[in-house]
């Protein structure tokens, strides 16, 4: 499973209730490379020096991370659900292939819909930092530029689903899990 949606629409909460209820691992692209990291690995010291340095980890070593946590037997007993990965056409790509190498399949991709002003009033709210209002806009709109090619190649294949994110946290879920089950049914 995929999980999208912008930033403050709930995805780390919901991801955390999704993975308990169904027992897959919630992967999200910065614990891959904080555990690359840990690990020391080839990748994961490329991936630091990149990330020190204030760059972005590009998909030549994205790919390859994601591909040997994905391979582990936590994953292949359970299934993941994965967040904030892929982020790009050509990362989806590269998800399918290596999904299918392991004689896998995506079943479902969900976009947490929240509306851009209640995301942004969502975190102006939590008063971190780096949460300027310019920052945040930035971001936004960073993330929807990046994004709408990326719905279109899950719709394409039949597997994106909107979710509503506005509401409670319980309602919101209560979504969430119609979608998921009939789709894992």
């Amino acid at each position: 499973m995929v999980i999208l949606g912008r930033q403050g629409s709930g995805k780390g909460t919901q991801s955390g209730r999704i993975a308990e209820r169904y027992g897959c691992v919630h992967l999200s692209t910065g614990d891959v490379l904080r555990a690359a990291v840990a690990e020391g690995t080839e990748l994961g010291q490329q991936a630091a020096g990149i990330m020190n340095a204030g760059g972005l980890v590009g998909d030549d070593i994205m790919i390859p991370l994601v591909q040997e946590r994905i391979g582990k037997d936590d994953v292949v007993a359970g299934g993941v659900l994965l967040d904030g990965f892929p982020r790009t056409a050509e990362q989806a790509n590269g998800l399918e292939a290596m999904l299918a190498g392991l004689g896998q399949a995506l079943t479902i991709a969900i976009n947490l819909d929240v509306p851009v002003e209640e995301v942004t009033h969502r975190m102006m709210a939590r008063g971190r930092e780096d949460d300027t209002e310019e920052a945040i806009v930035r971001r936004l709109g960073l993330y929807d530029q990046e994004t709408a090619p990326l719905l279109d190649w899950f719709d394409e294949r039949g597997l994106l689903v909107s979710v509503d994110g506005l509401g409670e946290e319980d309602d919101v879920f209560a979504r969430l899990e119609e979608v998921i089950s009939s789709r894992l049914a």
